[in-house]
């Protein structure tokens, strides 16, 4: 199953004081770096927010307004999806341990053929059975930590669900996304949750503090 991927590299970073959060170093390469090391065989991986240099082939662009936001910064990035894509992981730049492996797990998982329990938006009150063709109909697969928490830009999603979680999110905003949570796009959807079964550190870390940078060091060393 071929991917596209979007990795939102904005953000104010304001428990690290303003600095270039995606541009910090973790085990020698900066964070936006491991991850798009992670989805390198995505077509296209895209970048929204400031980057700085990125590999070849990556595509870079931003969101409107600048400082818009996650939700603004997906609609930027599903503009530069080649037509005919389906599937794209939607991924913060600051998640230094995400590997290959782990995202290709949640693209097993949205496929059916990994492991997950799915749960259904809100108002449905489902709680979707996880064996048969059941399996194939949720909208995104997205890791849960330890403690059952979502990790909302560590998923994968089908490109239609999400452009139509867009498009809902928008009307209930009054027709805009500038400054919408991005728990609002998973909020009405079909959500296939995802426990890390691999070895080593868990792919959905991110990194809000210098703390959480150095925890990080830690686990690539």
């Amino acid at each position: 199953m071929t991917y596209a991927a979007i990795v939102l590299s904005g953000g104010a970073a304001r428990r690290m004081g303003g600095v270039d959060k995606p541009g910090r170093a973790v085990g020698g390469r900066p964070m936006l770096h491991r991850v798009l090391a992670a989805v390198a065989d995505a077509a296209p991986p895209i970048v929204v927010g400031p980057s700085g240099p990125v590999p070849d082939g990556v595509r870079v662009t931003r969101e409107d307004p600048p400082g818009g936001g996650p939700v603004a910064a997906t609609v930027a990035g599903l503009a530069l999806l080649d037509p005919g894509t389906t599937v794209v992981a939607l991924l913060a730049a600051d998640l230094p341990l995400l590997t290959t492996a782990a995202v290709a797990e949640l693209r097993r998982a949205l496929d059916g053929s990994g492991q997950g329990l799915a749960h259904g938006g809100p108002a449905s009150g489902r709680h979707r059975p996880v064996d048969g063709a059941a399996r194939l109909a949720v909208d995104v697969a997205c890791y849960v930590d330890g403690d059952g928490r979502r990790q909302q830009l560590c998923g994968v999603w089908r490109v239609a669900a999400l452009r139509a979680a867009v498009d809902r999110l928008a009307a209930e905003r009054g027709g805009t996304v500038d400054g919408a949570p991005v728990r609002g796009l998973l909020a009405g959807a079909d959500v296939r949750e995802v426990s890390w079964s691999g070895s080593g550190p868990p792919p959905w870390f991110d990194c809000d503090t210098d703390e959480d940078v150095r925890r990080a060091e830690e686990w690539t060393r």
